[in-house]
């Protein structure tokens, strides 16, 4: 009696049938533009003759390319990573994409480490949460050398990159005419860093509600580190001086949340002492007590659109760059009220 013939084919039989190594198969697979274009047509076609992985392997082959794309962040931590990572891998599924993540801590050799992995050819494009292009041994990577890529949450300053994210300027602008509009004419904006993009930004829009208050009211700024930590040393540093503000606008939620507990410590009723506002709507911001009144970013959908972006630039390597800027909402809860008289 014959054997069954129909067991699952191999990678040694595509070897055999393309009359190549397994070694071969592998790299063409996996590095197709370092395998000689007749080799990868005899590979391919033994793929489909045998039906090794699916036909969409040979597919991905024959179009060089992985169907993987690496999302490149500074930190798993984040709390607005989760729901981002989220609307990545929702698109991605969609359209027959896996997503491999790169956690960089913002270090250099890390970096390092995942650029050497994107020059395997084994993923096709780059998602950045890093506000930077990653380095490459020089401290200026060329974009040609990369692979398509869109930056979210944080523009890639002075490139020509496809971005993804809120619009801060404009919910910052909403979260200050918010605290005009209880009666603050004290406001501190307590930034995220003196070299943080996003913290520019904000600042712009908070001064831009500050603008156009009735009255004329000050650009009072205090630089601070993105961290609670950071929130709780800005108060301290506030109460050497004489003058107090009656409202903090903060870079983001973790510094609102710093601020919050430092008042608290010296004994100040949040929101009848100090009003606190912050940016992002963490899962935590609501959990604190008071909670706190912040702008919402729809982490989940900027997640999904910068995805379609970048795979329609794969699809389409001629497509232009293209910024997307969604809109932030405006979450009242209990840090905010109306202005104490000092």
């Amino acid at each position: 009696m014959d054997e069954p013939t129909s067991r699952p084919a191999t990678i040694e039989d595509v070897a055999k049938l393309a009359g190549v190594s397994i070694a071969t198969v592998s790299r063409a697979i996996r590095m197709p533009e370092k395998v000689a274009e007749s080799t990868r047509k005899k590979v391919s076609s033994a793929i489909a003759r045998t039906g090794y992985t699916a036909n969409a392997m040979a597919q991905n082959l024959r179009m060089k390319r992985s169907q993987m794309v690496m999302v490149l962040a500074p930190s798993i931590a984040d709390p607005n990573f989760p729901a981002i990572l989220t609307g990545l891998e929702r698109e991605a599924n969609a359209r027959g994409y896996g997503v491999l993540i790169g956690n960089t801590e913002g270090e250099i050799p890390l970096e390092e480490k995942y650029m050497r992995f994107l020059a395997t050819g084994m993923v096709d494009g780059l998602i950045l949460l890093t506000g930077h292009l990653p380095v490459a041994g020089s401290p200026a990577p060329q974009t040609q050398s990369l692979p398509p890529l869109v930056a979210v949450g944080r523009p890639i300053v002075g490139r020509d990159i496809s971005y993804l994210g809120v619009d801060d300027v404009a919910a910052s602008k909403v979260a200050t005419e918010y605290l005009v509009s209880l009666g603050h004419r004290k406001i501190v904006y307590l930034s995220g860093g003196s070299t943080d993009v996003l913290s520019d930004l904000r600042h712009s829009g908070y001064r831009l509600g500050l603008q156009e208050a009735a009255d004329k009211i000050d650009d009072w700024r205090i630089e601070g580190d993105s961290t609670s930590e950071g929130g709780r040393a800005a108060v301290e540093r506030l109460f050497i001086k004489d003058t107090l503000p009656t409202a903090f606008f903060c870079f983001n939620d973790n510094t609102a949340i710093g601020v919050i507990s430092a008042l608290q410590v010296r004994g100040y009723n949040v929101p009848r002492d100090f009003s606190v506002i912050g940016f992002d709507d963490i899962p935590f911001a609501s959990n604190i007590t008071p909670g706190l009144t912040t702008i919402r970013q729809p982490r989940q959908q900027i997640g999904e659109k910068a995805m379609r972006v970048l795979l329609d630039r794969i699809a389409d390597r001629s497509r232009a760059a293209e910024i997307n800027l969604l809109h932030g909402d405006l979450v009242v809860r209990e840090s905010c009220a109306r202005a104490r008289t000092l």
